[in-house]
């Protein structure tokens, strides 16, 4: 694969970080802070599309930063898979910046000038994350995203701010250090090498137990992906306001987990290796039991917000089910769950957090009536929310379909009703609050007067369900670079 030296990556990450000083130095001037947080956010939209041209003729972006120690280097190589989550999180920041500033100014939140400089910190170590060229790299700025949401989470100072945001970091870092660092160690070891290869770098190096012995500790250091039982720390970062939960759950955390497992899978690994030592099935049956269970506990909570985390950790096994598969559908499902899962997301939580500025309400059972006062709102919840359930013509349906077709390529049936159950679930815990809130009638008396959120806060939630409809219709082009990384990795074409 022919590859171009660029410095695109680097200013991609770096323009957030200059963010980060200039949002610090206008903290008294607050349109002035926002408006830097636009640039940045724009600014780095376009360095990222305008390396798509080159991605999509096949080709890969290179930049060398240093050499830490021998055979530890700090690079960046843009592919298709890094491109993806690269447009994806610089986009939605564009609109998730949009809505935090109407939500913080709305509730008039303390220590804003902090907000944005975290915010801004992290977007750019997902950028990072994104291009990274080995597990090094991948690593470094993993853990940057880590630290840098810590205070995010942590914002609102209370007792249970810091409690959450405390079991937050523990487990976060707890298994980075326990997991993730031993098994990047083992892969030097046996690999000589770090760098993230198509088809993997493992292969033929070792014994398949010590095979299988990495691959579990990557798989349990990198918690950011949800799998059970290291799925506690998300439910317990709800106590965040709601432009972080969005910035968890569709942007920047789970989805540079979600995508850390695929780039080991497909990169360190390789489809062969797994599918010869039998790995691939053993992470697809973790997977579902985390989507069965993530959705029953769903149904069970009454706080919006709960029920979309435990939402989150269901869904996220869906990608890490689809590239198990190591098919060329399922690894087609499992990248394409990244932007699709991310727009639905984003506005659940846009939605979860409106609701709680025009009316201060957190529980769906205080909810009755409520699509009638705040009709965009609520119908842009139930575009969401209808596209998890994979109904078309919304992209969840997409992604869904190549999932089904997955399974059958790799003749695992009983996958098949998993996947029917949880979509069921899915319903189950989704379609209550859409009926509660456009057909229950509210108490007398109650929310007269109710009207919609400021509209910088609805116009976004607005956009991104209408992005959610969009993908169903534009999936041919996410699918060019999807093909592109299949064909890598898979040692073929694929159409």
């Amino acid at each position: 694969m022919e590859a171009t030296q660029s410095y695109l990556p680097l200013y991609a990450v770096l323009v957030s970080l200059l963010a980060v000083l200039l949002i610090g130095v206008s903290g008294r001037y607050p349109n002035i802070r926002e408006t830097w947080t636009l640039l940045a956010a724009l600014t780095k939209f376009g360095l990222v599309a305008s390396m798509l041209p080159t991605i999509l003729k096949g080709q890969t972006i290179e930049c060398h930063l240093a050499t830490v120690l021998p055979g530890l280097d700090l690079s960046f190589k843009v592919d298709a898979f890094g491109m993806i989550l690269a447009l994806t999180a610089s986009f939605l920041w564009i609109i998730t910046s949009l809505y935090a500033i109407g939500y913080m100014r709305s509730l008039n939140e303390h220590a804003q000038t902090r907000f944005y400089m975290c915010f801004a910190v992290a977007l750019s170590a997902t950028m990072g994350a994104a291009f990274a060229a080995n597990i090094f790299t991948l690593f470094v700025f993993y853990e940057i995203i880590t630290v840098s949401t810590y205070a995010l989470v942590a914002h609102e100072e209370n007792d249970e701010a810091i409690k959450g945001a405390r079991r937050y970091l523990v487990y976060l870092l707890g298994t980075s250090v326990l997991f993730f660092l031993p098994a990047m160690f083992l892969t030097y070891t046996y690999a000589g090498t770090l760098d993230f290869v198509p088809q993997g770098i493992l292969s033929g190096t070792a014994s398949d137990a010590v095979i299988t012995i990495i691959f579990v500790l990557f798989i349990a250091g990198i918690a950011k992906a949800g799998i059970m039982p290291f799925h506690i720390w998300l439910p317990s970062a709800m106590v965040a306001p709601t432009p972080v939960s969005a910035l968890l759950h569709a942007v920047a955390v789970v989805k540079v987990g979600v995508f850390t497992v695929v780039r080991v899978v497909l990169f360190v690994f390789g489809v062969d290796l797994l599918a010869d030592i039998g790995l691939g099935v053993f992470l697809a049956y973790v997977a579902c039991f985390t989507i069965i269970v993530a959705s029953i506990m769903a149904l069970r909570q009454d706080n919006l917000k709960l029920r979309l985390a435990y939402s989150t950790v269901s869904q996220l096994s869906y990608i890490v089910l689809a590239v198990a598969l190591l098919t060329p559908s399922g690894i087609t499902s499992s990248i394409v769950h990244i932007t699709i899962h991310a727009f639905g997301k984003i506005t659940l939580f846009f939605v979860a957090g409106a609701i709680y500025v025009a009316t201060h309400k957190k529980y769906i059972s205080e909810m009755a009536g409520i699509g009638r006062r705040m009709p965009f709102t609520m119908a842009a919840f139930s575009v969401g929310a209808l596209s998890m359930i994979a109904v078309p013509p919304l992209g969840g349906f997409i992604s869904k379909w190549y999932l089904i077709l997955g399974t059958l390529e790799a003749h695992m049936i009983a996958i098949l009703f998993v996947i029917l159950l949880s979509t069921l679930l899915n319903a189950a815990y989704f379609m209550p609050v859409v009926y509660t809130a456009f057909f229950k009638k509210p108490p007398e008396g109650e929310g007269q007067g109710l009207k919609e959120a400021p509209p910088m806060m609805v116009v976004p939630l607005v956009a991104t369900a209408v992005g959610t409809v969009t993908l169903f219709f534009t999936s041919p082009f996410v699918l060019d670079l999807v093909k592109i990384v299949v064909a890598s990795v898979m040692g073929g074409s694929w159409d």
